[in-house]
């Protein structure tokens, strides 16, 4: 089971490491192999390819000898917390380079959770990329997970400099996406009567988290008792609303990922550089449905919750801190993609980044469009080729792109919401692992 995985969860994601304590020390000393930075050319597609350190961090550049003219930068997820500094090449690298775009990635000079550094190097590859080959006629700046992060601040931070872009996976909401992590760990404690305090103990996922699972049901997350239906409602709600795919999400990241979700609890709350506690939910107003009035058993809960409140200091508001804040100062044409039943960077992102947008007066530059998985970053080519060429036309021809009202709730909730983007050809991880079957969601309607 654990080989389903890892493309899904290890291969762009970060994980309850990025909430781990910080620690006062001398700087990592972080460090690129360069004998790892030479990549080959594909099969029939003649290139120009370049590779090196700059500014501390590698990178890869490519660029076809029919060269359009234009550039796609990459901005790649969370690497851990290791030492060893490495870079992806583009995943749309086959239909870039076959339609004459040149694409670049930065490793970043840091590993761990870390949006600010990776904005910066990506936006220092971008003008390195431009004294070497030339100031490109359009450039365009994709990334996924924390890389979506990245794509957004460099959006908002230069827009002179990048003429479209394109987060998928993005954790567009920054230090929601942690205080996410926090709701559904201290919702847990509370609804299934363990009540222990954040930050957990040493013995949080070994003894605690068991025991939390038993008082949700008697076959967590399958069978639930009343506290955990409660809790699976929270959660709903927490992460995007009633939306298509949240029931095969909730088993995916509760049962198939084990205790992932749990251990995204680990820690104290303090992120890498960045002193004191960035996590909060003093603000937050729990309820178990979507009812606006609050239920009697919704007020209990309000009250018997932990509350934790964040540090002035921890959560900048402004500027390129460690997790940099996405304003929603939206200057250049962005279209972002999400999966419906992510719980990991839940589809929530999505919608507070778009409200952000709205209020600073920018909405015209955000469409977000729904597919329909449970994975964290799982698009098929076909999704990725689709909304990059959309956003292309938009910059291009002035042709804004269709997307879902994600701010509806009641177009959220609809059966077929989010079927308009996804991909209804290629198999998914229910199709391919049999065992994976129950997490099959109803069908879209045919294209």
């Amino acid at each position: 089971m654990k080989k389903t995985l890892v493309p899904i969860v290890a291969a762009l994601a970060f994980s309850a490491s990025a909430l781990q304590p910080a620690v006062a020390a001398p700087p990592p000393a972080y460090y690129v192999d360069e004998a790892k930075l030479p990549f080959a050319a594909l099969p029939g597609l003649d290139t120009q390819r370049a590779w090196g350190v700059h500014n501390g961090a590698g990178y890869r550049i490519e660029v076809p000898m029919n060269w359009n003219g234009k550039l796609v930068m990459w901005a790649h997820g969370y690497r851990g917390t290791g030492l060893e500094l490495t870079v992806d090449n583009h995943p749309l690298r086959p239909f870039l380079l076959a339609n004459g775009y040149a694409w670049a990635a930065s490793s970043y000079s840091r590993n761990a959770y870390d949006p600010s550094q990776g904005a910066k190097d990506t936006h220092a590859l971008t003008k390195l990329f431009n004294g070497r080959f030339g100031k490109p006629v359009r450039t365009y700046i994709t990334g996924a997970s924390m890389g979506g992060h990245i794509t957004a601040v460099v959006a908002e931070q230069w827009p002179a400099s990048y003429d479209g872009a394109m987060p998928i996976c993005g954790v567009l909401g920054d230090y929601e996406l942690f205080d996410y992590f926090l709701d559904f760990n201290l919702a847990a404690q509370t609804l299934s009567g363990q009540n222990q305090l954040y930050p957990f103990g040493p013995d949080y996922l070994t003894s605690v988290v068991p025991a939390t699972k038993a008082g949700l049901g008697p076959a967590f997350p399958f069978a639930l008792n009343a506290a955990g239906t409660n809790f699976k409602a929270l959660v709903q709600l927490r992460s995007g609303g009633v939306r298509p795919l949240f029931d095969q999400g909730w088993l995916y990241w509760n049962a198939v990922a084990g205790d992932f979700l749990f251990g995204l609890g680990v820690g104290d709350g303090t992120l890498p550089r960045q002193p004191g506690v960035a996590v909060q939910n003093s603000d937050v107003t729990y309820q178990f449905d979507a009812l606006p009035a609050l239920t009697p058993a919704e007020d209990a809960f309000n009250i018997a919750i932990q509350r934790v409140q964040a540090d002035p200091q921890a959560r900048r508001n402004n500027g390129l801190a460690n997790v940099t804040p996405t304003t929603g100062t939206l200057k250049i044409p962005t279209l972002s993609l999400h999966t419906l039943g992510d719980l990991f960077v839940p589809f929530h992102m999505e919608q507070e980044y778009a409200r952000r947008v709205a209020a600073k007066g920018y909405a015209q530059n955000f469409v977000s469009r729904a597919t329909r998985d449970v994975g964290h970053c799982t698009f098929t080519p076909t999704e990725l080729v689709q909304t990059f060429t959309d956003l292309v036309k938009w910059v291009e021809q002035g042709t804004k792109p269709a997307g879902d009202a994600i701010l509806d709730p009641a177009a959220v909730a609809s059966p077929n919401f989010g079927c308009t983007y996804t991909d209804k050809v290629t198999p998914r991880l229910w199709d391919t692992v049999p065992q994976l079957a129950f997490l099959k969601p109803p069908a879209c309607p045919a294209p």
